[in-house]
């Protein structure tokens, strides 16, 4: 399916070759998307009879394999106005997407920094809010008889699943809320054990001070760190990066993966969280690394100057930079360790002592 439609758009405004058609042709396949996950697909473009002629074109190749598009789960809408009866914009895998109309300051931009006019918000969909208010609702309902600590240990895990997923679009007001309508079901639970006490016996048996944060529903513990009740809106929003063009995590760019995603099954877990913390950079030059780089994990605080061993006191460098900033801490005790050999690329791979320090900095090829 999105072979035909890359076919198809290499056709679009192949008429217009006497006034440049390339170039023209270049941005509108470009512009033209395609976005598949499973058996849910949305068709991209800013004109709508490109849109309608890709909506032919998949019914016509479904119709090879006796599939058809279902009527009720297919819209053809626009994300900034109404068109026809579709209201502006549309859900795709529990989001909303969306345009709002925007002035100079607050419009988003495109790739070479013109205003657009407007802003595109993403959001959970009202949906999928009813849907999760329902599903705490019934989890809540399942363990009317049951003791705190079992409702807590049932409820964090979906919350925290539930909240991961849409940390990376504009929730905090669905967070916000997901809380309160939690909170009210969460009272007529506690309520409904004691009928015979009066609310503010119940809100301090079940509701805690934790940290500065009141009403935290949470277990009394004496002596222990008490179990709480997780929170939608405690979820951080962290907006997602597009992967760079055609990278996968397969294609063996460490450096790139580990920056990203602070994790690779070939990459020591601290240098992969360093590598993310540092969004990819060596904090000692700013130059963003390379695969061919040979980098150091190095101590700020050397460890000969009582530095400690944590992440807070750790970066990686560039050799040459970790060579640098050692000379320029005056650490003590530098001393020439057994040679070893440092795995480099093929057209530099080398074998050359390596300076150690009794910061105890550590080589990665």
């Amino acid at each position: 399916m999105e072979k035909r439609i890359k076919e198809f758009a290499k056709t679009i405004d192949m008429k217009d070759k006497s006034k440049g058609w390339q170039k023209g042709w270049q941005s509108k396949c470009r512009s033209l998307s395609l976005i598949r996950f499973a058996d849910d697909f949305v068709v991209l473009h800013e004109d709508i009879t490109v849109v309608q002629r890709c909506r032919e074109i998949i019914s016509e190749w479904l119709d090879d394999m006796g599939l058809k598009l279902k009527p009720s789960k297919t819209r053809l809408a626009h994300t900034l106005v109404q068109h026809e009866q579709e209201k502006p914009g549309f859900n795709f895998l529990g989001f909303n997407i969306r345009q709002f109309p925007q002035g100079k300051h607050q419009s988003g931009k495109n790739a070479r920094g013109t205003i657009l006019g407007f802003k595109t918000i993403i959001t959970p969909s009202k949906e999928r809010l009813k849907i999760r208010d329902k599903q705490i609702a019934s989890i809540i309902n399942d363990h009317k008889s049951a003791q705190q600590i079992t409702l807590i240990g049932n409820l964090n895990p979906v919350i925290k699943g539930w909240s991961n997923y849409y940390s990376t679009v504009v929730s905090k007001k669905a967070y916000s809320r997901l809380d309160y309508l939690m909170y009210l079901k969460l009272k007529t639970w506690s309520k409904r054990r004691h009928p015979k006490k009066n609310g503010g016996w119940v809100s301090n048996k079940y509701w805690q001070t934790i940290g500065g944060n009141n009403w935290v529903f949470a277990t009394r513990q004496n002596g222990t760190n008490p179990m709480r009740l997780r929170s939608h809106a405690a979820t951080p929003i962290v907006r997602h990066v597009k992967v760079k063009g055609e990278a996968s995590p397969y294609d063996g760019n460490l450096i790139y993966w580990s920056s990203r995603m602070g994790t690779h099954p070939e990459v020591a877990t601290r240098v992969a969280t360093l590598l993310k913390k540092q969004k990819g950079k060596c904090t000692h030059c700013g130059l963003f690394f390379r695969e061919s780089d040979v980098l150091e994990i190095d101590h700020i605080i050397p460890k000969s100057k009582k530095g400690k061993d944590g992440y807070n006191n750790l970066q990686i460098l560039h050799r040459h930079c970790h060579d640098v900033k050692t000379a320029e801490d005056g650490s003590v005790g530098c001393t020439y360790d057994k040679r070893q050999i440092i795995e480099e690329p093929d057209e530099v791979k080398v074998s050359r002592p390596v300076l150690k320090t009794s910061d105890t900095c550590e080589n990665i090829a």
